[in-house]
């Protein structure tokens, strides 16, 4: 999961979202599985399993994005995709069918901050892409992850940098560097709200009584030109920054509000600039 579904997975864990808005964040949510495919593919590829997993739990998964990559590379697996959202759901079992793949995939509807955790097996790998940041008890979570794998069994927690760049550094041309003192007011905004977003899971994951066998860093850099969903892409993305973004100046939210009027000679959507960078990092830890 990228950052877009991590903030969908956040307003629906906490019941912030209603049919329009679940449908929006479901389209985001695709456009980060079809944009970013071969970055997931490559950590899913660098996963230090001594045998394919059978059965794998994704935490938060949205609309599938991290359960589809790892179907596909892991072909004798099973999913249970567990997410608080039933519009996401719904979507990846339509998924699932439309790939021929549905009798792999089973959804189960969950609020993951209840002490009490449906019934989700004994995973041979669990699964949870930029979800761990906004549980309301890390701690406690990680402890459940921990007693939910089967022995010898693998947690792979994906965390990213925050929300891509998409424009170049003297863009726009009014408002030269706006999208990094975006990314600033939003950063100071999820510093309050979501604290681990960013963070290490390293120690913490040591601190759950896991051992750590591998860290990747996979650096994201995607000229706009190799796919033309960027620059929706982009604009999704722009359009929650720009939600969190309140304390930029007048002049940076005109300039902002222009890129993302669709109809503006100015808007995103019209330029042929862009691209996509960031940056995610992942863990690989087993039970100690």
């Amino acid at each position: 999961m990228t950052e877009a579904q991590a903030h969908a997975h956040h307003d629906a864990q906490h019941g912030h979202h209603h049919q329009q808005h679940d449908d929006g964040q479901a389209e985001m949510l695709d456009l980060d599985a079809e944009v970013l495919a071969e970055h997931i593919a490559a950590i899913t590829e660098w996963l230090p399993v001594k045998t394919g997993p059978r059965q794998i739990v994704d935490l938060a998964s949205g609309t599938g994005a991290g359960t589809f990559a790892l179907l596909e590379r892991f072909p004798e697996a099973h999913v249970i995709a567990v997410d608080a959202s039933p519009g996401h759901l719904q979507r990846l079992r339509e998924k699932a069918c439309a790939r021929g793949v549905g009798d792999r995939v089973c959804t189960v509807q969950a609020d993951l901050d209840e002490a009490a955790w449906p019934d989700l097996g004994k995973p041979d790998l669990v699964w949870a892409s930029a979800s761990m940041h906004h549980m309301a008890d890390h701690d406690r979570a990680l402890r459940t992850v921990h007693d939910l794998l089967t022995p010898g069994g693998l947690f792979a927690v994906v965390e990213l940098a925050g929300f891509p760049r998409f424009l170049p550094e003297n863009a726009p041309e009014d408002r030269p560097g706006l999208e990094e003192r975006a990314h600033a007011a939003t950063d100071r905004f999820h510093a309050e709200h979501v604290p681990h977003r960013g963070a290490d899971w390293g120690p913490m994951l040591s601190a759950a009584g896991f051992t750590v066998e591998g860290e990747l860093t996979v650096a994201v850099d995607i000229d706009g030109s190799r796919h033309e969903a960027i620059g929706r892409y982009a604009l999704g993305a722009l359009q929650r920054i720009r939600g969190a973004a309140e304390e930029l100046s007048a002049e940076d939210l005109a300039a902002l509000d222009r890129l993302l009027d669709t109809s503006s000679p100015y808007s995103i959507l019209r330029r042929d600039d862009l691209a996509v960078r960031t940056e995610r990092t992942v863990w690989a830890a087993r039970p100690s």
